[in-house]
């Protein structure tokens, strides 16, 4: 090869890098915020990139997307927040409960925010209002926080005659307050006896258990959190092995093994919260985005899980299910 060729390729190779910066350059980023992991995480990642989808954004192709994972360590949200401020990214996702989500808001007051949260938005001070946000911020809202009394009705429901159920909480969760408040009313209603589980360590989760069984409680609630639902597997792994019934908030527990749950459906509502961004991305100014609510809430059974504990589960119940995982 000639040296004046070799030179030509050389400079060729040399700018492929440079191009490949500029290219990245002109795409928008994505900050994408989690209170826990992203193993756990995945199936509602690729819902999100499902939405950015729909309104013509492909992740590594004409968007980037930088992701935060807490790991269940809500302490570390403020932190990585303000590590996606620097970037600086176009969108801010802020996902995995109102924790995030405030973590978010405290970090920016410019940059659009998409999030997801189970906590009433307005009350938390995240928006002005549901149908006109305001400020920099809009997503969803799951309104998990005051389901706690349904999924109670559920488990009395199908154990008429349980004495004592217990109530798995996480009191790091901005949320907790109105859970246990929500709880409580339900509870003095119907004249049941509850017993609150504090947890936010998997250790907590083993103790919880143990209590539980020393206590013995006739079933569990299982309340929304971004932990618990990071540790779904541990979760229905210690309800089995205790052949207690639980009723948790999202399907995926359900899927993995638990007996049956109340709620919407999460994969949707992050293909929402994916549109959005890309709608933002396209112009649209988050303070005019109202937020969206979920308008259906599906129970789920596992008949085995039920099979596998001893429990019976009448023809009628199993009827108004939404979904039985034989």
């Amino acid at each position: 090869m000639r040296r004046r060729e070799f030179i030509a390729l050389v400079g060729v190779a040399a700018a492929w890098p440079n191009a490949a910066r500029s290219q990245q350059q002109t795409m928008p980023l994505i900050g994408f915020l989690n209170s826990a992991s992203a193993r756990e995480w995945a199936h509602l990642v690729g819902a999100f990139r499902k939405g950015l989808n729909e309104v013509g954004y492909v992740e590594g192709q004409n968007v980037l997307i930088d992701y935060r994972w807490a790991e269940g360590l809500y302490d570390r949200l403020p932190a990585l927040a303000e590590e996606l401020v620097r970037r600086p990214v176009s969108v801010l996702v802020a996902t995995g409960g109102a924790t995030s989500v405030l973590a978010a808001k405290a970090a920016t007051t410019t940059i659009p925010i998409v999030f997801s949260s189970g906590s009433d938005p307005v009350k938390f001070g995240l928006v002005a209002s549901l149908n006109r946000p305001g400020g920099n911020a809009t997503g969803v809202s799951f309104l998990l926080d005051t389901l706690g009394s349904k999924r109670l009705e559920l488990l009395r429901e199908l154990l008429p005659s349980a004495k004592l159920i217990a109530a798995l909480i996480n009191p790091d969760n901005v949320g907790t307050e109105i859970q246990l408040q929500d709880l409580r009313k339900a509870a003095r209603a119907t004249a049941q006896q509850l017993l609150f589980l504090n947890a936010n360590s998997e250790g907590d989760i083993d103790t919880a258990f143990a209590a539980i069984a020393e206590k013995r409680a006739d079933a569990i609630v299982v309340t929304p959190d971004p932990f618990f639902l990071s540790r779904r597997e541990r979760i229905v792994a210690l309800a089995a092995r205790h052949a207690i019934p639980a009723i948790y908030e999202w399907r995926e527990f359900v899927e993995a093994g638990g007996l049956m749950s109340y709620g919407p459906s999460a994969t949707e509502m992050y293909r929402l919260i994916g549109v959005y961004a890309g709608r933002i991305l396209n112009g649209a100014k988050p303070g005019e985005l109202p937020v969206l609510q979920p308008t259906t809430f599906e129970l789920v059974i596992n008949a085995s899980t039920a099979k596998a504990i001893g429990l019976n589960i009448p023809p009628a119940f199993f009827g108004r299910a939404d979904e039985v995982i034989e």
